[in-house]
């Protein structure tokens, strides 16, 4: 799941920043708006058999989930993990009541306004590959597949992450080699399962609110063949990816996109050819779909993350996919709650790498470089596990190694949650960001201010500071949480507004909204400026921005600050920073 083993030999500060191409169209919804999706991934559970291989033990614990991740963070999508395992436990059946119990939990968050990446999520490939001593174990592929093979016991040697045994583990590698050959059938019996299953879920969900389906999780070679990684991508993974199109559009899926992820390892900084950059333009029908953890921090870097850290990383994510000519989505990212040297730095890590996702530029550069700032990233945070600290997995079916901790996986504890709490700053978790824009884009940028302890704690640092040029924008927002979106009209009218999500920490009537469209200080449930619940949310709120009648083209600015401090905001403060902020746009 995670790839960052390899920076075990090298510090990966940051990788250089290529030139920017022309960004590629954004996805839109049926009122054609820009739409960003912000949630997680739901979640590792999947991974483990004491769970079904599902990521809930049941519908009402999915429906509670569903419930309290709208609430909290605002999240409008989730990555859904589901098992080769658990559709297809023996060759010749399909497990259609597991298909019915992940179609069940699926619903309760597309019932709740919150879309859903299917994922067919495996890492090492195989938890039946691994001794019941072993250190390490893996998911995805059932029994009867490995048994068809001829493998080597395992062993990944003086191995310190899990990551590891994709490089180092014989059995692992031989396992994944022939399966990207197609030994035994086994890749054909893959796309039989995944036809099955897609035909069968196609009428059990709401396709409407479904993303589309990302076919392999972390795809890794299992050898090379003297090759280079680009070259077999174009020789083993795309042709793979083009079969699995293939039974998407058999199944009834053809609407929706492949979400296609590169190899695993294209962006660690290890030298790894890949991303997809010898595959030619993959078009709408697919999604460049990627995933970013931060190696170096994670192993030898004892640096701390801050304002910037990460937009070069997210920014080669975004120039990729502009050059495949499809959308980019980063359904992976995050970092360890515990348990490694860099846990402690986590908060900060997890802040830095959603100010990369909203912008192309830090936020000491955005004021004075907002014209560079788009596109918003979509993405997926690694993860959320309800049952986080209180699982009870047998590690590798044995009795005498019983995992409790974390994840229970491998050693590992990314969930943002356990024990029906967040763990992280709520400020990190739940942001404003542009969830529909109606037209483009320009720019977008937040202050979250959260501070860089677990839970609220430790200290608070603005990244995003504005200018001394603009003295009455930058005394509005000093000390507060903010956020600026500029966005322009299309040439045909827009028939719904551009919606923000506005996070649980700006109360409606202490927010501050300066705009073309107006100033308001609390923002009212009706006119050009208004709140109203996030769909299927109790207390969630998005903030919406009616240009209803503008001229195709035209320019358009948001400032949107938390003014939770103070019982009211002068007008003569809201004129000044209105004028400063209309100047500034237009010079955009």
């Amino acid at each position: 799941m995670r790839a960052f083993f390899l920076a075990l030999l090298l510090v990966v500060a940051g990788l250089a920043a290529p030139a920017r191409p022309a960004a590629a169209a954004a996805p839109t919804d049926t009122h054609g708006r820009e739409i960003v999706l912000r949630g997680f991934n739901v979640s590792g559970s999947t991974k483990l058999y004491e769970n079904g291989l599902l990521p809930f033990r049941s519908t009402a614990d999915a429906a509670a989930a569903a419930a309290q991740m709208r609430d909290l963070t605002g999240a409008n999508a989730i990555r859904f993990l589901i098992s080769w395992e658990g559709v297809q436990p023996a060759r010749d059946r399909i497990d259609t009541g597991y298909l019915d119990r992940a179609a069940d939990q699926i619903r309760q968050f597309t019932d709740r306004g919150i879309r859903v990446l299917l994922d067919w999520h495996q890492d090492l490939y195989s938890s039946h590959l691994f001794d019941p001593d072993s250190w390490y174990t893996g998911d995805g592929a059932p029994k009867w597949v490995i048994d068809a093979g001829t493998y080597p016991d395992e062993s990944c040697g003086i191995c310190l992450l899990w990551g590891q045994n994709m490089m180092n583990n014989g059995a692992v590698r031989a396992a994944m080699y022939d399966f990207w050959r197609n030994r035994h059938g086994v890749q054909d019996a893959y796309l039989t399962q995944a036809r099955a299953a897609l035909t069968h879920l196609w009428s059990r969900v709401d396709h409407r609110m479904m993303l589309g389906v990302d076919p392999f999780n972390e795809p890794f070679d299992g050898g090379l063949d003297g090759a280079s990684g680009t070259t077999w991508e174009t020789t083993w993974l795309m042709p793979f990816y083009r079969r699995f199109r293939d039974v998407m559009d058999a199944s009834g899926w053809s609407s929706l996109p492949l979400y296609a992820e590169p190899l695993v390892f294209w962006n660690t900084g290890f030298f790894e050819q890949g991303g997809l950059a010898t595959a030619g333009r993959l078009g709408p029908r697919y999604v460049f779909n990627s995933h970013y953890y931060d190696g170096g921090r994670m192993t030898l870097d004892p640096s701390a993350a801050g304002d910037g850290t990460y937009s070069a990383a997210m920014n080669r994510i975004r120039d990729r996919a502009t050059a495949l000519g499809t959308g980019a989505f980063v359904s992976e990212f995050g970092n360890a709650m515990s348990g490694t040297s860099s846990s402690s730095r986590t908060p900060w890590m997890i802040r830095s790498m959603y100010q990369g996702l909203d912008s192309r530029v830090s936020g000491a550069s955005f004021w004075n470089g907002a014209a560079g700032s788009g596109p918003v990233l979509s993405s997926t945070q690694w993860h959320w596990d309800v049952y986080s600290g209180r699982h009870r997995e047998l590690m590798n079916f044995n009795p005498d190694k019983v995992q409790t901790t974390g994840d229970a996986w491998n050693g590992e504890d990314h969930s943002v949650i356990a024990n029906g709490a967040l763990r992280l700053d709520r400020r990190v978790l739940d942001r404003l960001f542009p969830s529909a824009v109606a037209g483009t884009t320009v720019a977008f940028a937040y202050e979250d201010l959260a501070r860089d302890g677990f839970g609220g704690a430790g200290r608070q640092q603005a990244w995003l500071t504005v200018p001394s040029r603009l003295p009455a924008i930058a005394g509005l927002v000093a000390g507060r949480q903010y956020g600026v979106l500029v966005w322009r009209e299309p040439a045909t009218a827009p028939t719904a507004p551009t919606e923000l999500h506005l996070p649980g920490s700006f109360p409606s009537a202490r927010t501050v909204v300066v705009s073309d469209l107006g100033a308001v200080a609390g923002v009212p449930a009706s006119g050009p400026i208004a709140v109203a619940t996030e769909t299927g949310a109790t207390t969630a709120r998005r903030l919406l921005l009616d240009a209803t009648g503008s001229a195709p083209g035209r320019v358009h600015v948001a400032l949107v600050v938390n003014a939770a401090d103070v019982a009211s905001v002068p007008a003569a403060t809201l004129t000044a920073a209105r004028t400063e902020l209309l100047a500034w746009a237009a010079a955009l």
